[in-house]
């Protein structure tokens, strides 16, 4: 099927989405695949690929990539030519109140979801015209008592995408989408009765009364990357949550 309205801009485009072998990175991918893309997705995990790909439209590359690994990326990118949109749309960072989370694990998240920000943003190299997108969170806009941590840096990242959208300005935009919680995988460590928990909790309180699915995410990160008037924006994605 042909691609319509704004998608239809990706059609034939180089696209590599970080985190693409599961949830809101899958979803993108396979978004970008049926619209036309030349995608490959990137993660550190081998197994995550491989099943990834079976699920992924035919056509879909996959690459061994650690954004925490400032050198790995940056050589990544060197011995690839430019891209025209780049999507981070994976981290792993851990949930608990300042007192309690142990700082190796705080340091950790910092070092993943940040750092790795921060390398992508310094060495990926991004066609004329092309785009940069990353995730953040709505407790950047709404703090939670537990989850001091990934509030901040989801700040940082907004930040450091401002920045960014200033510096590489005009030849490339710099954008971020910021969802609430999202019916992804993610949620199956708590087992299937509290992820259904967590999700009756979710629709009960949202404004919208839906919990969103990694597709929606993967519209809005798209919509960024091929809408040539947006940069340094924050796109929140989050069923109204930061309103209540």
């Amino acid at each position: 099927m042909t691609p319509a309205g704004p998608f239809a801009r990706l059609q034939g485009t180089r696209v590599l989405v970080i985190g693409g072998s599961s949830g809101i990175g899958e979803a993108t991918a396979a978004l970008a695949a049926r619209c036309g893309a030349r995608v490959t997705i990137a993660s550190r995990s081998a197994a995550r690929r491989e099943a990834a790909l079976a699920r992924l439209p035919s056509g879909v590359a996959a690459d061994p990539l650690d954004v925490g690994d400032a050198s790995q990326v940056e050589d990544y990118f060197s011995r690839r030519p430019a891209w025209d949109h780049v999507v981070l749309a994976g981290s792993a960072t851990q949930v608990g109140s300042v007192t309690s989370l142990p700082l190796p694990q705080a340091r950790a998240s910092m070092d993943n979801k940040f750092w790795g920000a921060y390398h992508v943003g310094r060495s990926a190299r991004v066609a004329d015209g092309g785009s940069i997108t990353f995730v953040s969170g709505v407790y950047s806009a709404k703090p939670n008592p537990q989850a001091v941590l990934q509030g901040a840096l989801n700040a940082a990242v907004e930040a450091l995408a401002r920045g960014l959208a200033l510096e590489r300005a005009p030849a490339v935009r710099v954008n971020v989408v910021s969802p609430s919680t999202t019916d992804t995988p993610l949620w199956n460590r708590l087992g299937p009765d509290g992820r259904a928990a967590r999700m009756a909790f979710m629709r009960e309180r949202l404004p919208l009364r839906r919990v969103a699915d990694a597709a929606d995410i993967a519209e809005a990160l798209l919509f960024l990357a091929v809408q040539a008037n947006a940069t340094g924006a924050t796109l929140l994605v989050d069923g109204g949550d930061a309103l209540v």
